[in-house]
């Protein structure tokens, strides 16, 4: 800064004006500040103005499998809003690890981030306790943890599976087969629960031996779809609660050699914009990901800012395209 001030001919003073945005005495000092910082290639040292301001401008994103095209969207969505209100994201892939995300949570509390934006991996909330002895801004961020007190953005996906579950009951389906996720995370739980509770208030109760439980990734949905359709009495649909199961599964089935819907049905929880180019066209239940993203990102500024926002409930919706033999778009 200093050899700024004397290329300029100007004072320290004059240069931190400038560069925090306050005016400068008059317009030609301005410019002629800018342009010394423009031909000696000086940049602040953001680390030093932390030290001083403890604001970094950055928060940290740790999501669970950036593999995965929902997460991946998300993180696109978060950064996106993040820049238009002067943040930038510091992006972690926790890979479904709850050993890689407490490493990483770790990682950006040293980096003194603004705050966090975390997709838990799992139910275990240790690492969360942490942060709260940092007093660090915290948002939830489509799973919770039990217990958390810090705001959740999520989608609920009841009023969609419901109408999944009537939209098979119609199409002639009895033998409901649900690649479901993991059982420690909260989007595993309830998404088999609220599809479950559907479809035995339809009077077509799911079998326990029609659930098979997978780890949000393509090999499980697989491998589940291999020992579902392999059972005496086999499902005549199959449910994946993830995209990359849902992709899985549907390998699996066209590698055994079944056709889609005639054989075997095939609805995904999570769109993606080639879902609808497959041939059948899959079912599906799309979330506003976007909007989780954004919305996630504006919870977490408003907490920093040291307001209270409330938890983000929205809704997702089914999208029939034909993959479970039904007619009709919804």
């Amino acid at each position: 800064m200093k050899d700024v001030a004397s290329h300029a001919g100007v004072s320290t003073a004059t240069v931190s004006r400038v560069l925090n945005g306050h005016a400068a005495p008059t317009q030609e000092t301005r410019a002629r500040v800018l342009a010394a910082i423009e031909e000696l290639g000086y940049r602040p040292n953001a680390l030093a103005r932390s030290l001083r301001t403890t604001a970094t401008k950055t928060f940290g994103l740790v999501i669970s499998d950036l593999v995965n095209p929902f997460f991946a969207e998300i993180a696109r969505a978060v950064e996106q809003e993040a820049r238009a209100h002067g943040y930038c994201v510091v992006l972690a892939n926790a890979d479904e690890s709850a050993e890689q995300q407490t490493t990483y949570v770790r990682t950006l509390l040293d980096r003194r981030v603004d705050g966090l934006l975390v997709c838990p991996a799992t139910d275990d909330a240790a690492w969360m306790d942490e942060v709260v002895a940092t007093g660090l801004p915290l948002v939830l961020l489509d799973r919770s943890v039990p217990g958390a007190d810090c705001p959740v953005v999520r989608v609920d996906g009841a009023e969609a599976l419901a109408d999944l579950a009537a939209t098979l009951v119609g199409a002639g389906h009895e033998r409901v087969g649900v690649i479901a996720g993991p059982s420690d995370t909260s989007t595993g739980r309830e998404r088999l629960a609220q599809f479950g509770s559907a479809l035995a208030e339809l009077g077509h109760p799911v079998h326990p031996d029609h659930v098979v439980h997978g780890d949000f990734r393509w090999e499980s949905g697989k491998q589940a779809a291999a020992k579902l359709m392999g059972l005496p009495d086999r499902p005549t649909a199959l449910v994946a609660m993830d995209n990359l199961m849902g992709l899985g599964a549907l390998e699996q089935v066209r590698e055994l050699g079944l056709s889609v819907p005639g054989d075997v049905g095939i609805a995904v929880y999570d769109d993606q914009p080639w879902f609808p180019l497959l041939d059948p066209p899959l079912t599906v239940i799309a979330q506003p990901t976007v909007e989780m993203g954004r919305a996630a990102a504006r919870c977490l500024i408003a907490l920093i800012a040291d307001e209270q926002p409330p938890d983000v409930d929205l809704t997702a919706r089914l999208v029939k395209r034909g993959s479970c033999g039904e007619t009709g778009r919804g």
